[in-house]
């Protein structure tokens, strides 16, 4: 069912959402479930049902018009997996319909693992999703299903990615999460992957976000071993970033065909350009991954606050973000929350 859009006044839609760094905050990431069909070996230990309660897909839409009345461009719907949240495609014909603060139709992307993306890619271009990333962390079948412990789930992912490229969902972005001694082997595999599939493969520094206690720092590929090993192979040409805020550090090949990029938080941190806020699928505000602290928007909603008193409370729980994580530190504590629970 349509929600009504937010009652808020001219001047609280000319509010942009900047924090006291001076950050301006235009990209919010909504998780829609923390379910997930997959058992990624880096990111979850217990079974594949959700641990944190759903919203409604008609809550979830209120909430996001009212981040998207103080100045937010793009959202990323995400997981869990999101595409097996029933209400997906409704969810995102609704946002295809908002118009930014400047008039411009909101940018739509879904990170998803891809297993059932061969089915729904066409209907979740027809609905108005602008792109898609997939988490995809080998290019060799057997290593991939090794680490998220689903049998064939190489080949349904493979299907899924090229049954996005025929929709249109492009640029189809790859992010793979690289651990040493689990598939670091995979790096130049999946730069001829970029070059033969023509996506870009963005290559993750393994943060410590996951369920169990694996992160050390030697278990981290930093963004040097990678654009080494591939310069060796295939010598790399720097991308200039398309906006301050970029995440990744972008490369193409000499010859020109293909795009790899590296996130490199952990080795080369970007929170100076942090234009990011989170919302769990239980409706909770998170201005960091990293966060030791979360805000209950959803709480304050089904108490009957109006939308003009949750735009308040999301313009000052913005203002108080942080102005780093502290990976690697003395005294680093690890969310309470993995990544799975928080929303990629």
């Amino acid at each position: 069912m349509a929600v009504p859009a937010p009652t808020v006044s001219r001047a609280e839609t000319a509010r942009r959402l900047t924090d006291s760094h001076g950050r301006v905050i235009h990209d919010l990431r909504v998780s829609i479930t923390d379910r997930c069909n997959y058992k990624c070996v880096y990111c979850r230990t217990g079974e594949y049902g959700a641990q944190y309660p759903e919203l409604a897909i008609s809550e979830y839409l209120r909430l996001i018009k009212l981040f998207v009345s103080l100045g937010i461009e793009k959202v990323r719907l995400t997981g869990g997996e999101p595409l097996l949240r029933n209400g997906l495609i409704e969810l995102i014909q609704d946002l295809a319909r908002l118009r930014t603060t400047s008039g411009q139709p909101l940018d739509i992307a879904l990170t998803t693992n891809g297993h059932l993306l061969d089915k729904m890619a066409a209907p979740l271009k027809a609905a108005g999703l602008n792109r898609v990333t997939v988490s995809m962390d080998a290019v060799d079948a057997p290593t991939f299903e090794r680490i998220t412990r689903v049998p064939g789930s190489f080949k349904k992912v493979l299907g899924g990615i090229r049954a996005a490229k025929a929709a249109g969902l492009t640029p189809i972005k790859i992010n793979c999460v690289l651990l040493r001694g689990f598939n670091d082997t995979e790096i130049e595999g999946f730069a001829h992957f970029a070059r033969k599939e023509d996506v870009v493969v963005r290559f993750i520094e393994f943060m410590p976000l996951e369920e169990g206690r694996l992160w050390t720092p030697e278990i981290v590929v930093t963004l040097k071993e990678i654009t080494d090993r591939i310069g060796r192979e295939m010598p790399l040409v720097p991308l200039a970033p398309r906006e301050p805020s970029e995440t990744a550090r972008r490369y193409t090949f000499a010859d020109g065909i293909g795009e790899i990029g590296i996130i490199a938080p952990v080795s080369q941190a970007f929170c100076g350009a942090c234009s990011r806020v989170r919302l769990t699928s239980d409706g909770k505000i998170r201005t960091c991954l990293f966060s030791q602290v979360e805000h209950d928007l959803y709480g304050r909603m089904r108490a009957g606050q109006s939308d003009g008193e949750l735009s308040d409370y999301i313009v000052s729980i913005i203002n108080e973000k942080e102005a780093r994580h502290h990976i690697g530190e003395p005294g680093f504590l690890k969310p309470s929350r993995s990544m799975v629970h928080i929303g990629g």
